[in-house]
């Protein structure tokens, strides 16, 4: 096999989750550098494959870079496995590439299962673009300040939250976000309890707390994007910022400023501003 770092996807949950480039490259490689050797080993197991490993994780992954570029200047085939998905999406991997790829040695990546891809294909939400946010902060006040930042995102939000902060998580999305958002809340994917469940997110918290069962496993939380505003929706304060920058700026340059400003959408005050023009005629 090709001298190579192949970032090999691995089952989210269900182990024939796996594709079959997959599992030829987990047999030709001559190590597997993974999160976790035993997690890593019972997948391996799994499938018959007798390979050495050697942990990379966040703690130990620019040391265990440097391994993996002895490993590849020696001329040997590497794959890199993270527990559960795609190494470096929320996982460990990242720095271990980046450093790999900076050494001059190629890098090959094998997709495959995502948690994220599989809770919106089952979602049916209308969103054409999507905001992969990943974890939030595990401190509520910045977990906060985050979904604060990102609340005039108009693409779906696809969140990842493990059992002990997802109730928390939800509780501060329901704070923040406008009443009228619906949530997607997708839990133990590909598993034995998968669980797909869509709701307005007032009724969120409610949901979890329910019934205990219901906060276990890992979480993929989607919410719909922010409400999207017409020129004729816009409140007094944003017309009023919008008619002071109209009258010393360009349409388009007021138009973007006030947006960075108010927070309102580009577009609608391109079009309102353009009625302000025409009106000033």
């Amino acid at each position: 096999m090709k001298s190579a770092l192949y970032v090999v996807a691995t089952p989210i949950g269900n182990l024939a989750d796996i594709s079959l480039r997959a599992l030829e490259v987990l047999r030709g490689v001559d190590v597997v550098a993974c999160e976790d050797t035993r997690h890593a080993r019972h997948l391996l197991d799994h499938h018959g494959i007798r390979v050495p490993t050697l942990a990379l994780h966040q703690h130990n992954e620019n040391s265990a870079a440097e391994k993996l570029i002895r490993l590849l200047a020696d001329g040997k085939a590497v794959a890199l496995v993270s527990d559960a998905g795609t190494p470096g999406v929320s996982d460990p991997g990242a720095r271990a590439v980046a450093a790999v790829r900076a050494a001059g040695f190629s890098v090959i990546p094998l997709p495959g299962a995502s948690a994220a891809i599989a809770a919106l294909s089952a979602a049916g939400m209308s969103e054409e673009r999507f905001l992969f946010v990943g974890f939030l902060p595990a401190k509520s006040s910045a977990r906060r300040a985050v979904i604060e930042e990102i609340a005039v995102e108009t693409a779906a939000l696809v969140i990842y939250e493990a059992p002990h902060r997802v109730l928390e998580t939800v509780a501060d999305l329901a704070a923040v976000l406008e009443p009228t958002r619906e949530i997607v809340i997708a839990r133990e994917l590909t598993k034995l309890f998968e669980q797909i469940e869509r709701m307005p997110l007032t009724e969120a918290v409610a949901w979890l707390t329910a019934d205990a069962n219901r906060q276990r496993g890992e979480f993929v939380l989607l919410v719909n994007g922010a409400p999207s505003k017409n020129a004729e929706e816009l409140d007094a304060h944003t017309e009023k910022v919008l008619s002071i920058l109209l009258a010393e700026l360009p349409t388009k340059q007021a138009a973007k400023l006030c947006a960075e400003i108010t927070g309102a959408p580009k577009n609608a005050l391109y079009q309102r501003a353009l009625e302000l023009k025409t009106q000033a005629l």
